[in-house]
C-alpha cells in the first residue's frame, strides 16, 4: 500500500492541506500583534483570495497546457514555500505582505493541480476521491492541534505540578501565553508551513508522472482559462459556478464568525467557550469531514450529483439554525460542528468530482481553477468585506452582537442557494456533455 499510487495522492494532499492549515487559523491574531492596522491586515489577507482569482488567468493555463503537473507542483511549492517561511522572520508590513503575497499566488493554483494530478492517476474518481482527499482534511488537522501547545506558558504548568492526565490539561489550557512570548511563539506557524512546504516540492518528484494536455480540436490554440469559462454557456454549469459563490461566502461566513461567537460570553449572547478550546471544538468539524470523505463515493451513487450538493448546503443552513435558536446550548453548538464534513465533502468535494467528470481533459487544471475562482476567491472576498460590517455594525447595539439575527443571514441565504439548485441544476446523464470545449451538451 506504500508504494502504490493512491497512497502518493493522500500523502500530497496530507502535505498540501497541512500547509494552509499551519498557518491561517491563527494569523487573524498575530497580524495585529505586529502593530498592522486594520487596512494593511485587510491587504495580507485577502492575498490568498486576490491569488485564486490570477491563478485562474495565468497558472493554471500553464499546468494545463505546458507542464507536467508534478513539475509545476514541486516549483511552486519551492518557491512559495521559501516566501511563507520568510513571514516568520518578518515585522515589517511591506516584506510580510510581499512574501505572503507571492506565496499565495504559487500556493492557491496548486490546490486545483493536486485534484488534477489526484484525478488524472484514478480509476474511479467518483470511488477513490473522497478517500484521497481524505488526506488534506487530516493534514489540517495535524497542522492546528499541534499549535494549540505552543501556545502555553510551560513555566507556569511546570510549577503547578499537576497530578493526572485530567489536571494536566487543565492547568495546560488555563495558562495560555500572551504579548511578546504569544508573538514570538506564533512566528513557528510560518516557519513549519514554508517547511512543509518544501517537503511537498521534494516529495512531487516522487508522485505519478502527469503530463500537459495538449488541445485539441478548433479551439487548440486558445487559452486554457477561456475555455474553461465558455463552459458557463452551458445553464447547468452556470447555475452551479453560481450557486458555489454563494455557498462559499456562507462557508466564510462560518469561519470570520464561529470563533467570536464560542468566544463571547453567554451574557452578550455567546457561547462562552474558554479561549484555548476555541480552536479544538471548531476542528471537529475536520474530523467528521474524515468520515464524510469515506462514505462520499457510495453516497454519489446512491443520491446523485444534485441531491448529494443539496444535502451539503443544507448542512451549513442546520448549523446557521443551531446557532441562531440555540445560542446557550454548548453541547447542541460542539454537536453541530460535525456538520462540517458534510458541508464540505457533500458540496465543494462533490464539485471538484464533478469538474473531472464533465470538463475536457486538456482545460481541466483551469476548469477546477474556475472553481476555486468562486470557492477561494470571489466568495471569500465578498464574505471578508460584508461578515465585518455586518457583525459590527449592522448587528451590533451598545456593544452587544445580535448573533441570532446575524446567523439568520447565512441560514436564509443556503436555503435560497438548495433551493436554486433543486430547481435549475440539471446535468445530462451523459458525463461527456462538454467535451470539445465548445460542444452543446449531450443528451
Amino acid at each position: 500500500m506504500n508504494s502504490s499510487p493512491r497512497f502518493k495522492l493522500f500523502l500530497m494532499m496530507v502535505l498540501q492541506f497541512f500547509i494552509w492549515g499551519a498557518w491561517l487559523p491563527l494569523i487573524f491574531g498575530y497580524l495585529p500583534s505586529l502593530g498592522f492596522n486594520p487596512g494593511q491586515q485587510s491587504w495580507i489577507l485577502n492575498a490568498f483570495p486576490i491569488a485564486s482569482i490570477v491563478g485562474m488567468f495565468f497558472s493554471n493555463q500553464w499546468a494545463d497546457r505546458k507542464f507536467a503537473a508534478e513539475k509545476f507542483l514541486a516549483f511552486s511549492h519551492f518557491v512559495g514555500g521559501l516566501a511563507i517561511l520568510y513571514c516568520g522572520f518578518t515585522k515589517e508590513f511591506w516584506p510580510f505582505f510581499l512574501a505572503m503575497l507571492v506565496h499565495c499566488l504559487l500556493y492557491v493554483p496548486t490546490i486545483s493541480i493536486t485534484n488534477s494530478i489526484a484525478f488524472a492517476n484514478m480509476k474511479d474518481p467518483a470511488k477513490e476521491f473522497g478517500i484521497v482527499r481524505m488526506g488534506g482534511t487530516i493534514g489540517w488537522i495535524l497542522a492546528a492541534w499541534p499549535f494549540t501547545f505552543i501556545f502555553v506558558n510551560w513555566d507556569a504548568v511546570n510549577a503547578a505540578n499537576p497530578a493526572g492526565l485530567v489536571k494536566w490539561l487543565e492547568v495546560v489550557f488555563s495558562n495560555p501565553l500572551s504579548g511578546d512570548a504569544a508573538k514570538a511563539a506564533t512566528k513557528w506557524t510560518f516557519i513549519v508551513a514554508g517547511l512543509a512546504s518544501i517537503a511537498l516540492a521534494g516529495f512531487s518528484f516522487l508522485l505519478p508522472h502527469t503530463p500537459p494536455k495538449k488541445a485539441t480540436g478548433a479551439a487548440g490554440d486558445n487559452l486554457a482559462w477561456l475555455e474553461a469559462v465558455k463552459l458557463l454557456k452551458h445553464p447547468f454549469v452556470l447555475v452551479l459556478w453560481l450557486v458555489t459563490f454563494v455557498d462559499s461566502f456562507v462557508h466564510n461566513c462560518y469561519f470570520n464568525w464561529t470563533g467570536v461567537f464560542l468566544g463571547t460570553p453567554v451574557a452578550d449572547g455567546g457561547v462562552g467557550i474558554a479561549a484555548p478550546w476555541i480552536t479544538p471544538i471548531m476542528s471537529i468539524g475536520q474530523i467528521a469531514e474524515i468520515l464524510t470523505m469515506f462514505v462520499l463515493g457510495a453516497t454519489l451513487k446512491k443520491l446523485g450529483w444534485r441531491t448529494t450538493m443539496i444535502v451539503g448546503i443544507l448542512g451549513h443552513a442546520a448549523r446557521f439554525a443551531v446557532y441562531s435558536f440555540m445560542p446557550q446550548s454548548a453541547g447542541a453548538i460542539i454537536l453541530i460542528q460535525v456538520l462540517h464534513g458534510i458541508c464540505y465533502a457533500f458540496f465543494f468535494a462533490t464539485v471538484y468530482i464533478f469538474v473531472d467528470a464533465y470538463f475536457p481533459k486538456d482545460i481541466r487544471s483551469s476548469a477546477q481553477g474556475l472553481f476555486n475562482l468562486q470557492i477561494l476567491g470571489i466568495g471569500a472576498l465578498v464574505a471578508n468585506s460584508i461578515c465585518p460590517w455586518l457583525m459590527q455594525s449592522v448587528y451590533t447595539v451598545n456593544k452587544v452582537v445580535n448573533f441570532k439575527g446575524l446567523f439568520l443571514v447565512p441560514l436564509i441565504t443556503a436555503s435560497a442557494a438548495a433551493v436554486a439548485l433543486a430547481l435549475f441544476f440539471h446535468p445530462p446523464k451523459d458525463t461527456e456533455a462538454t467535451a470539445g470545449s465548445g460542444s452543446a451538451p449531450a443528451h
